[in-house]
């Protein structure tokens, strides 16, 4: 698959009624959205995840599992895809526990067309945000394991704010020895500086404390 095709965005739409889903689909479709519905949770598991950005609209009253229980599936196996809840007969807990675990939104039916428009909208600039983050993450990281063990030590250093001189007397070796790791380190992980480097050891978890 292409860069192209993976960035094109779909959105996923869960509803018993007949009617609704289509409905749902059919706005989506007027402003260029795809759209990819299903009946049932069953059906969508059968299914393969997109690539590309993503979102779910999701009814919160399904045949066997609810659109809730599912939420908390799906956050229970670090699956990340936002979701739009939608539903009839809506109360205030749900409602929290829908944001609480993660909604974009809650929209009580009928609802505005706007409104679910909007609320899609935002779902898959999330999950693009996300994707974009998680690929960054693994660019960082795969430059810092291309890194030799002394480098990733050194950048731990300086990253805490020694200076080449204290890093030396710290691992036991010249200063110059320091400066030679450091610029290699500078390079492979491509920081034009120190507080670049930081904010990729904040990114990848890397922290260590000066004395």
């Amino acid at each position: 698959m292409n860069k192209r095709q993976e960035e094109q965005p779909i959105v996923i739409v869960i509803d018993d009624d007949d009617l609704v889903r289509e409905a749902v689909c059919d706005l989506l479709r007027s402003i260029g959205l795809p759209t990819k519905p299903f009946a049932s949770v069953p059906e969508f598991l059968k299914w393969k995840l997109p690539e590309g950005p993503s979102c779910l609209v999701l009814d919160v009253r399904l045949p066997g599992l609810s659109g809730l229980d599912f939420q908390s599936e799906l956050n229970k196996s670090n699956i990340q895809i936002p979701i739009v809840f939608m539903t009839g007969h809506g109360d205030i807990p749900m409602t929290v526990r829908a944001l609480k675990g993660g909604a974009v939104d809650f929209l009580p039916k009928p609802f505005r067309d706007q409104d679910m428009l909007d609320a899609v909208q935002a779902a898959i600039e999330r999950d693009r945000t996300r994707r974009h983050s998680a690929t960054s993450t693994l660019k960082l990281r795969s430059a810092f394991d291309s890194l030799t063990s002394r480098e990733q030590e050194i950048m731990g250093f300086v990253t805490a704010g020694l200076m080449n001189k204290q890093i030396a007397s710290e691992i036991g070796v010249s200063e110059v020895t320091v400066k030679f790791h450091r610029g290699n380190l500078m390079r492979k992980m491509g920081a034009k500086s120190v507080a670049e480097l930081v904010r990729m050891a904040e990114a990848l978890g890397i922290r260590r404390t000066a004395k």
